[in-house]
């Protein structure tokens, strides 16, 4: 297990294979995935096949990662950091249990994950997307300190970027 990050309540580790029945638990909420874009999987199998191609650590050096309860070792959901190459930009993700919202887990995770990348990746802006309606989700990107950039097509609905430069970050 190779921990990336720790804050007061939290760690941030590389997903694993063995994930794969937490994610694809995650991934068959609907409230969980109604602004991501993303269909659920159909199994824990082809959440696994997902997990055992996941190639950003190796490619980018980091990723998305499952973010673990420090008192009791359960996944809580995922955060992390992603590279889009035809971009050239790293976002802010996170997705977490439904029963685990509004507990202030997103804020902490990704604020640890911004300073990681500022501070550790030496990444010089960094980016976070939402769906307009995902109120939720563009609260805890204004939460971390990333302002409005533009609106976008977010797979066929109005979305919105955010973003951060290392120099302006706040939150830490």
């Amino acid at each position: 297990m190779k921990i990336i990050l720790e804050t007061d309540r939290l760690l941030l580790r590389e997903l694993t294979i063995e994930d794969a029945y937490h994610f694809y638990e995650l991934n068959v909420n609907p409230n969980v995935i109604q602004y991501t874009g993303d269909s659920p999987f159909e199994n824990a199998e082809e959440a696994l096949v997902f997990l055992q191609n996941y190639k950003d650590y190796r490619e980018n050096g980091y990723g998305r990662w499952a973010v673990i309860d420090k008192s009791n070792t359960e996944f809580l959901g995922w955060c992390g950091l992603k590279y889009d190459i035809s971009k050239d930009e790293t976002d802010i993700g996170f997705r977490f249990f439904e029963r685990n919202w509004n507990r202030g887990l997103a804020t902490e995770s990704a604020a640890a994950c911004l300073k990681y990348g500022f501070d550790q990746l030496h990444l010089k802006k960094i980016v976070g997307r939402a769906m307009s309606e995902n109120i939720a989700s563009i609260k805890v990107l204004q939460k971390l300190g990333l302002s409005f950039d533009k609106e976008f097509d977010f797979d066929g609905h109005k979305g919105v970027i955010y973003s951060i430069e290392k120099s302006k970050q706040s939150i830490y």
